[in-house]
């Protein structure tokens, strides 16, 4: 394979080698490169049809063009620095004997000197050409950057400077350190090689030349100069301190008084350092810039890391609370304003809620709250429309529903009511093994089938015995829209009417890897599973076309599926569904933008489904705001249980969070519209600047009103929110630096891992600032750092009117009022006794614990048990009691109350139970009682008889045997006992 050696000794080789040798790297350009460019290809395809082509051409161009200027212009730097030191070698490099090392390399780049100085520059550019164009985002917003119209407090700069121009200056630094650095160490390595540097020892003399020296003194003098500018730039890095992350995110007091100044000594520094390093050209005397460079490590030693450490050991920390008090009060400033938690702006306090006792008649006549109580937990009932809903074994719900509202026809008038909402999608982990085939998943299976909504303040029937054989009671009352029910006649009677039920696009469906559909018919003949006796061809123009072979192709690679290229499924009408799942669409046509982890779908007035999903425009360092890890903020128990549709936020830090965007995604066309939701925010400007035409205008929202009445305030930032608001209400320094007055919030005390914090919850009631106005809201507690009583009550409205306001009562310090643990606890044992009987035949849940606030100062505590069949296939959670948990204002007293419906529940806690909406069982919309008791009946309070307690243990003891003995017979005698015990035994008590 080795041909004949050429004119100077070298091997050549033969021409088959070279042809083997470029078919190699051929091939591994292909796998190397072929991947990225079939991406990008389809990519483009996918933009084009979702009518955001723009989007990536606008990445694209910018990455090219930042890489190719960073890697020319590093490169070249590079390379200057390896040609200035090759062009200024010696005329007669010294040698040092026969067995000089050097003698060696110098031949072989005397040989090829230019490509010696090409490849280092070509691979240091290519380097910093992919850092480049990584960052395009940072280059996008420094060139469209908006105005906040907002300072800091320390400079007087703009925070779009920090926000937009500061990350693109520290880009171009960072490439200049790059450059030189590398051109520093290439100069000097061709200049030891070449003999222009000389080391001494063994008896040799070390030397410099003088090309070398200049050259060496002009790029180190380059580089302490940048240098200087970083120590610049870092004074305004000073604003987002972590110095004392643990009590607040900003410059603290030694990062202005000491480190500020240190900066601009070792600045000065710096620059009279370089200056000696220029003048050495001049000079020739290298003894200057030595002395510059030790003075300036001795410098950066002594005024940069002893000097701040001394006076934070000795003069600040013992005085921190003082010392710090302004860089806090900015720390406040700023946080409120980054996260929109402004008092009087943004959140309004009512100090000492629940200081006096709740008035009677307006707890009574509350009806905007009880009236809408929920019962029905969207993180349980999951099983229930599993069972009761799915229809096919491929369909399937989440774990975790929806909650949203509907309009309801009630006693002639319009309600608005909450209902649990999902699609009933497609599920492709729940395939047998006959539905695995390719042209199953991909051509037949291809989309869900109906919306699925379930009152969420009633039942279908109340329940009766946990261990019956009934199918019913306790169960969701469903309102579906599906194929067959829109072709009922008595549909259009429906409060919630869908005309496109057909489900291509969601959060199940995409819960597969890969995700895609190919849909479409050419010769007449439906393909599509619809219904049992119907198939079905996509009519949407959505889905990028497979009419030539070069597209299937390039699919095929993708995937790496051959089917893609072989299967007659595949027409010239066939086109490829994918990236279905509505926040990944979001994503990747906004990828300036972090989604909320849950999305929900809504039915529009003209009968479309849309998912509505959240987007949040964000920034790391906002001047003094709190900087947080969106991940640790936003974990909770139910977050972290959230099944085949969890998202968890990236595990990233943030001082600036805006839910700047509203977008929907259509299930059945997959259409993506963003909406401006924030006029104020400056980083969603930018970005509606560099991507123009992307982002409807707030005017385009404003006209939209079925989108409007459907919005949700997003749980991710509540969840932030809420976690500044366990520090941030407290607005004096010197507190705040004491932590004497923050809250936590409260562990789960429903779920199985209650060492995670309990969510917030959706649910219509009375509106904080107008009584008597009921508004969907979002909601959550906090409690005393540490402690288990109720600290704080924090809401915030989703409706158009009133969105977005925060609304915290806190209670009296003075005194304690139940948090939500010891609620639970209370009403658990409450129930003790009956949920222990039944817990060998079912298996028991206690869903989400809601705090209510009724009649201005009552606290309503109420929680749904549900008991739950032990046959894993089939379980379906029924809720058995509705727990509640009430401080009378009349006497004093806390009362339990335990029954089958919340009527009965507020009964036996002394409310009025008239306002509640009771299940209906003639199975129509579910009805509020019009008669209402005039005054509120109180609970017997006497307990059950010594007769009653020995009635329900014997029978406790009868049923024990009979299970251990295994006789049937015994059992059904002993069960027959206990349900005449239960029946005798009062509830509640």
């Amino acid at each position: 394979m080795v041909g004949v050696r050429g004119p100077i000794g070298r091997p050549t080789l033969s021409r088959r080698s070279k042809i083997l040798i470029g078919i190699g790297v051929a091939l591994l350009l292909i796998l190397l490169i072929g991947p990225r460019v079939v991406s990008i290809i389809t990519d483009w395809m996918w933009f084009s049809d979702l009518g955001y082509s723009e989007v990536m051409s606008t990445m694209i161009t910018t990455r090219i063009v930042a890489f190719f200027v960073a890697a020319i212009v590093v490169g070249g730097i590079v390379f200057g620095g390896l040609f200035a030191a090759y062009r200024g070698r010696p005329d007669f490099p010294p040698v040092s004997g026969p067995g000089d090392p050097l003698e060696r390399y110098r031949a072989v780049i005397g040989r090829r000197p230019w490509i010696a100085g090409v490849i280092p520059a070509v691979l240091i550019g290519l380097v910093a050409g992919l850092i480049a164009q990584a960052s395009w985002a940072t280059i996008q917003t420094f060139i469209h950057a908006e105005s906040f119209g907002e300072k800091d407090p320390q400079f007087g700069m703009d925070i779009s400077f920090y926000a937009f121009t500061l990350p693109f200056i520290r880009l171009i630094l960072d490439l200049a350190f790059i450059a030189i650095g590398v051109a520093f160490v290439g100069n000097l390595i061709t200049h030891y090689v070449f003999g222009g540097l000389r080391l001494g020892g063994g008896g040799r003399r070390g030397g410099l030349s003088g090309p070398a020296r200049v050259q060496l003194a002009i790029i180190v003098g380059v580089f302490i100069l940048l240098k200087a500018v970083g120590y610049w730039l870092d004074r305004y890095d000073l604003l987002s301190s972590d110095r004392r992350g643990d009590i607040f995110t900003g410059g603290t007091y030694t990062d202005i008084n000491v480190v500020l100044p240190s900066k601009l000594i070792l600045m000065a520094i710096a620059i009279v350092c370089a200056i000696a390093f220029f003048a050495a050209v001049a000079l020739r005397d290298l003894r200057i810039p030595a002395m510059a460079t030790v003075l300036m490590l001795l410098s950066a030693l002594a005024i940069g890391v002893i000097w701040p450490a001394a006076m934070e050991q000795f003069s600040v920390k013992p005085s921190a609370d003082s010392k710090e008090a302004d860089y806090i009060s900015r720390n406040i400033a700023a946080t409120s304003d980054a996260y929109r938690i402004r008092e009087g702006v943004d959140v309004k306090y009512e100090d000492r809620w629940t200081s006096a006792p709740a008035d009677p008649a307006k707890v009574n006549a509350d009806v905007a709250t009880l009236s809408n109580i929920r019962v029905l937990d969207p993180a349980v009932v999951s099983k229930s429309f599993v069972q009761r809903q799915s229809l096919k074994n491929f369909y399937g719900f989440p774990d975790q529903l929806a909650v949203d509202r509907y309009p309801v026809q009630e006693n002639g008038t319009k309600q608005s009511r909450d209902f649990i909402v999902s699609a009933r999608e497609l599920d492709p982990r729940k395939y047998n093994d006959n539905q695995q085939s390719w042209i199953n998943k991909h051509t037949v299976f291809t989309h869900g089938n109906g919306f699925i909504a379930a009152f969420a303040n009633t039942v279908d029937s109340p329940a009766t015995d946990a261990a019956s054989g009934t199918d019913g009671g306790g169960l969701p009352k469903f309102l579906v829209s599906d194929i067959e029910s829109i072709r009922q006649p008595g549909y259009k009677n429906q409060p919630i009417q869908v005309k496109q039920p057909r489900v291509y696009f969601g959060e199940m469906i995409a819960n597969v890897d890969p995700d895609y559909a190919i849909v479409g018919s050419a010769d007449g003949k439906d393909r599509e599973y619809d219904t049992d006796a119907s198939t079905y061809t996509y009519t949407a123009d959505s889905g990028v076309a497979l009419s030539n072979v070069g597209t299937r192709l390039l699919y095929a690679i993708k995937y790496g599926e051959r089917n893609l290229l072989l299967s007659d499924a595949i027409n010239d009408n066939s086109k490829i569904l994918y990236n279905r799942d509505p926040r990944d669409r979001v994503s990747k046509v906004a990828p300036w933008l972090t989604t909320d982890s849950k999305t929900y779908p809504a039915v529009m007035a003209d009968g479309s489904v849309k998912w509505i999903v959240d987007g949040y425009t964000t920034l790391k360092n906002y001047p003094y705001a709190q900087r947080m890890s969106l991940s640790a903020a936003t974990a909770d128990s139910r977050a972290e249980n959230a099944g085949q549709t969890a998202r968890q936020q990236a595990d990233e830090e943030v001082s600036y969070v805006r839910n700047s965007v509203k977008a929907t995604v259509d299930a059945y066309t997959g259409e993506v519209t963003l909406y401006q939701f924030d006029t104020s925010d400056a980083v969603l400007k930018t970005w509606m600047k560099a991507f123009p035409g992307t982002v409807k205008p707030r005017s385009e929202l404003d006209k939209n009103k079925d989108l409007l009445s459907h919005m949700r305030y997003p749980e991710d930032l509540f969840k932030l929110q809420r976690q500044l608001l366990t520090r941030y209400h407290v607005d004096n320094p010197a507190d705040f630096y004491r932590a004497n007055n923050f809250w936590s919030v409260p562990n789960d005390p429903t779920g199985d891992n209650t060492q995670l914090p309990q969510p917030p919850y959706y649910f219509t009631a009375a509106a904080p600032n107008t009584p008597g106005k009921s508004q969907f809201q979002l909601t959550s507690v906090t409690t005393p750092l540490n402690r288990q009583n109720l600290a704080a009550y924090i809401t915030v409205g989703a409706d158009p009117e009133g969105y977005g306001k925060l609304t915290v009562k806190t209670t009296p310090t003075d005194s304690q009022t139940v948090g939500p643990r010891q609620a639970q606890e209370a009403m658990k044992n409450a129930v003790a006794r009956e949920t222990t009987l039944v817990q060998g035949s079912v298996n028991i849940t206690f869903g989400n614990l809601l705090t209510l606030p009724v009649g201005g100062n009552g606290v309503l505590y109420v929680q749904p048990l549900y008991t739950e069949s032990k046959a894993g296939d089939s379980a379906m959670p029924k809720v058995f009691r509705m727990l509640t948990y009430y401080k009378s204002p009349v006497d004093g007293q806390v009362r339990i109350g335990a029954a089958p419906t919340i009527g009965e529940a507020l009964k036996q806690v002394g409310i009025d139970p008239g306002a509640a909406t009771e299940p209906d069982s003639d199975g129509s919309e579910p009805k509020t009682p019009d008669e209402k008791p005039t005054t509120p009946t109180v609970p017997n309070k006497s307990g059950p008889t010594q007769a009653q307690v020995d009635a329900l243990d014997a029978a406790v003891a009868q049923m024990d045997a009979a299970q251990k003995s295994g006789d049937f017979a015994a059992i059904g005698d002993a069960l027959k006992k206990l349900k005449a015990a239960l029946a005798d035994y009062p509830s509640g008590n």
